[in-house]
């Protein structure tokens, strides 16, 4: 044991000697993912990845006590991104469709692009090469992007109306800036709840983080940012401010809904009177809705409500992706059906995820800062493993949230989560349910430890 522990120090040194070197040759790697790679070529996918998360583990290990580089290169590697389309996702092209309808006074939850461009018109510049680079699917529903998601689309659009290219950069850099501000209060709270600050390298330095949010413009890091500031601020007791920004974490995505349940006991507890914290809590939640209403009103209309509804049941009546427990459950359905009962389980699940959340809100203790995000966490991770979707970037929140925790099950995750891009290596694009059984199982294990271990340690500390 000692030997292992001192090649790990002599690794360290080595590594630290020449952190310059190990540093240009992950930007290397990362422009090599930028410029050259195809999400078809899965081997070299799998090849760049597991080389970005080794060199990254390695500088983490080697520079942990060095705040100011880690952050250093955590930008670098991110700026790698910034002139380079997305090459593992077409999302950004309805991104872009949505900015320019709102630039050109459209409401771009009333209209799909599929119809205009079968009417042959063109209501926006580069419609025809946008809806191509979209995809028919994605054509052909309505948007389901919160509101303040749409405005860091419209800032695209007003920067960059003419051009894709500089849409996708101005898009690139509202991310970078929300992961830096991830970087300025994660710290913050870290020291509230007395970890060690570099716990937040497991967010900002994670090669899938930095790929799949700034690479493939995912807007993550704008709903994490007004997530990390709500708790910061809820830590410091500055509820209000707090609630209003956990809404405007809900109005870039929907996904922090989950959370508002698991903050009854952070609220309501013995450390003050039940009367005061229901008070209290009703007054977080109302400012929460009200927030919410004002960040959607200028989209409002009868048919937004249908549109916007139906256009986010797709996701559990339609879409199957990188499933887990769903899967299992689908297997049992052809056995007994026959046929895919996708329109009942996808009903079922999101109702499992729901019972979890309620047991986790009224009986688990959560009335600290660090239980109520262990709690989260928690809840969002069974949340995804009951889903009928799981696509790669969905895993940022709960690697975010595990920097505040004890666990690091989700980073695992984050390296394991290459295995589902397997399926567009096919065309059309096919899961091999080999690889992702491989991917869970491995997941299922670390998360079973991690549970144990944790629970044990806590037991001898409390003895």
């Amino acid at each position: 044991m000692c030997s292992i522990s001192l090649y790990f120090q002599k690794l360290n040194d080595i590594i630290r000697k020449y952190s310059l070197i190990v540093t240009l040759i992950i930007l290397i790697l990362y422009f090599l993912f930028a410029f050259l790679l195809e999400r078809a070529s899965f081997y070299s996918l799998l090849a760049l990845w597991s080389s970005l998360f080794a060199g990254s583990y390695l500088l983490f290990r080697s520079q942990k006590e060095n705040f100011r580089f880690l952050c250093g290169v955590s930008i670098l590697f991110r700026l790698v991104f910034l002139f380079a389309i997305p090459n593992l996702s077409q999302d950004f092209y309805r991104f872009i469709w949505d900015g320019r309808m709102l630039f050109e006074g459209f409401n771009p939850y009333l209209s799909l692009p599929e119809a205009f461009i079968e009417m042959g018109k063109q209501p926006i510049n580069e419609a025809t090469e946008l809806y191509k680079g979209m995809g028919e699917m994605n054509g052909s529903h309505f948007t389901n992007y919160p509101p303040i998601n749409q405005l860091c689309f419209y800032i695209a659009a007003l920067l960059g109306n003419h051009s894709i290219f500089i849409s996708i950069a101005v898009m690139h850099i509202i991310i970078i800036v929300a992961d830096l501000g991830i970087l300025l209060y994660g710290k913050k709270l870290l020291k509230l709840l007395e970890l060690p600050i570099s716990n937040i390298f497991f967010y900002i330095l994670n090669p899938f983080v930095i790929i799949e949010l700034t690479g493939n413009l995912h807007f993550e890091p704008v709903m994490l940012f007004f997530l990390v500031f709500s708790l910061y601020k809820l830590a410091k007791n500055k509820w209000i401010i707090a609630a209003i920004s956990l809404a405007f974490s809900i109005s870039v995505k929907l996904i922090p809904l989950l959370l508002l349940p698991i903050i009854f006991n952070y609220f309501v507890n013995k450390k003050m009177s039940f009367f005061n914290g229901m008070k209290k809590l009703i007054a977080f939640y109302t400012l929460v809705l009200l927030t919410l209403i004002i960040t959607f009103s200028p989209f409002i209309s009868n048919d937004f409500f249908a549109n916007y509804i139906n256009s986010i049941g797709l996701w559990f009546r339609s879409f199957e992706f990188n499933a887990s427990f769903y899967y299992v459950a689908r297997e049992i359905g052809y056995l007994f059906r026959g046929y895919n009962e996708i329109a009942i389980i996808g009903k079922i699940m999101p109702l499992i995820a729901t019972s979890f959340i309620i047991c986790i809100t009224f009986f688990r203790k959560n009335e600290g800062l660090q239980e109520l995000i262990t709690a989260m966490l928690l809840s969002l991770s069974f949340y995804y493993l009951t889903s009928t979707t799981v696509h790669p970037w969905y895993l940022a929140t709960l690697v975010c949230l595990s920097c505040f925790t004890k666990y690091r099950f989700s980073v695992a995750w984050s390296f394991l989560i290459v295995l589902s891009y397997q399926a567009y290596s096919n065309t059309p694009w096919k899961e091999n349910l080999w690889i992702i059984f491989i991917e869970y199982i491995v997941v299922f294990v670390i998360i079973s430890y991690e549970l144990k271990f944790i629970k044990t340690n806590l037991k001898i500390n409390l003895n």
